[in-house]
């Protein structure tokens, strides 16, 4: 976390106070200038969307265990599942309005994708099943027309982590099966608050605070200190072809259980740097850079993603993901064989885990996005299969049970939207 932002937790007294403060001053100033909308105008912009999604990751080797090594989504081999139930209600702001705006987003799942997902002190203890329930969002939304044009946006609550390409709702990524940049090196959720100021048309300039990467407070804190945010986006470079976004995040992210008090001290340092160029109105290329290093345990991680999109007709769309991953010391890729074992491994708490020793993973995933439109209340529907292929380039064994170098996984779901 920079000085800056420091500063700014400290004064606050926390995330809570800091939500609360900046919330309540918002909210005397839309309504000193309440002459934007009325209460009825702004609850007319509610808006209500469900979405379900359920896929398959089938793994002709049949690991012993069950278990798809280094997959969270897809994780059991051979086994059809539910990922997602979702119910989202949310007000969108306008971030280009300069008048202040208030909005939200609440978004509820259900699945089997939510046991990585979770937040410890919230929903980490509510259910024990391989089908659990999150609060995959609950946040308020402010923009603020301060500084420059375009303003400040802040969203304030619990928030999906904003590093990196894939994201938790299938709906905004590519394929069925997550990249190992993805699970490995991003955080996934947070409680905290996120801040983009619109610096100039072409620059934003991002940062924030949380409490760490999905802990809350008190008994559902890993340690003592919290972790931020800070970075820089662009778009708009050669003819609005080229856009990028750069990501650093610092703090403590190991459990005090684990590690003793260094924990609170013993920083973890993330970078991640996307870059997405669009060839032409049919297809779009997007390389990812991350870097990671981790004090407490000493660990590092190296990797790189590209990705190309493939318009081949209005409904049918050609993916491929290409990836390189190091993880320096096998203290990273990780597999979570019970249903709470990702939550309690961390919180620093015993896991049934399996790893593997320092290993280069390559791995490849070609996929068909086919997305029709129905119509007659139907927003979303896609059906995405998948062939991926993954291997040690580093002479380890660490696929279908540390007996295999490579893994072959065919793989595919269906999303639902209304």
């Amino acid at each position: 976390m920079t000085r800056a932002m420091q500063s700014i937790f400290r004064q606050s007294g926390g995330p809570r106070r800091l939500v609360l403060a900046l919330s309540g001053a918002v909210f005397a100033g839309g309504v000193a200038g309440a002459r934007a909308d009325t209460v009825q105008d702004w609850w007319h912009d509610v808006t209500l969307h469900g979405q379900i999604e359920g896929g398959i990751n089938a793994n002709p080797a049949r690991p012993a265990n069950g278990n798809n090594f280094g997959a969270f989504i897809g994780d059991h081999a051979n086994q059809a599942q539910l990922d997602q139930v979702t119910l989202t209600v949310a007000r969108a702001v306008d971030h280009s309005a300069s008048t202040y705006q208030i909005g939200f987003n609440i978004k509820a799942l259900y699945g089997a994708d939510a046991r990585y997902y979770e937040i410890a002190g919230i929903t980490d203890r509510m259910m024990s099943g391989r089908y659990q329930f999150i609060p995959a969002e609950a946040h308020l939304d402010v923009h603020l027309p301060w500084l420059t044009r375009h303003g400040l946006d802040m969203q304030a609550g619990i928030l999906p982590s904003p590093m990196g390409i894939e994201t938790l709702d299938p709906a905004t990524r590519p394929f069925y099966t997550l990249a190992y940049t993805t699970q490995y090196s991003t955080p996934f959720e947070h409680v905290g608050a996120m801040f983009q100021w619109h610096a100039t048309e072409r620059f934003d300039v991002l940062f924030g605070v949380d409490t760490g990467n999905q802990v809350s407070f008190g008994r559902g804190d890993d340690n003592d200190a919290a972790a931020g945010y800070f970075g820089l986006s662009g778009n708009g470079f050669a003819d609005g072809r080229l856009s990028f976004t750069y990501l650093g995040r610092v703090g403590p992210e190991n459990a005090v259980r684990a590690l003793g008090n260094r924990a609170n001290s013993a920083q973890r340092f993330w970078n991640d740097l996307d870059i997405t160029y669009k060839i032409n109105n049919r297809l779009s290329v997007t390389g990812e850079f991350n870097a990671m290093h981790d004090e407490g345990i000493r660990a590092d991680t190296y990797s790189f993603v590209s990705f190309l999109s493939y318009t081949l007709t209005p409904s049918l769309t050609f993916n491929y993901r290409g990836e390189i991953y190091r993880d320096n010391t096998g203290l990273i890729v990780t597999s979570f064989l019970d249903n709470n074992a990702y939550m309690r491994a961390t919180l620093g708490r015993p896991a049934d885990t399996q790893s593997a020793p320092p290993t280069t993973y390559g791995a490849l995933t070609l996929g068909l996005t086919w997305h029709p439109l129905l119509g007659h209340g139907v927003s979303l529907f896609e059906i995405r299969p998948e062939i991926r292929f993954d291997r040690s380039l580093s002479n380890t064994t660490p696929f279908n049970d540390l007996r295999n170098a490579g893994r072959f996984t065919f793989g595919g779901d269906a999303v639902l939207g209304f």
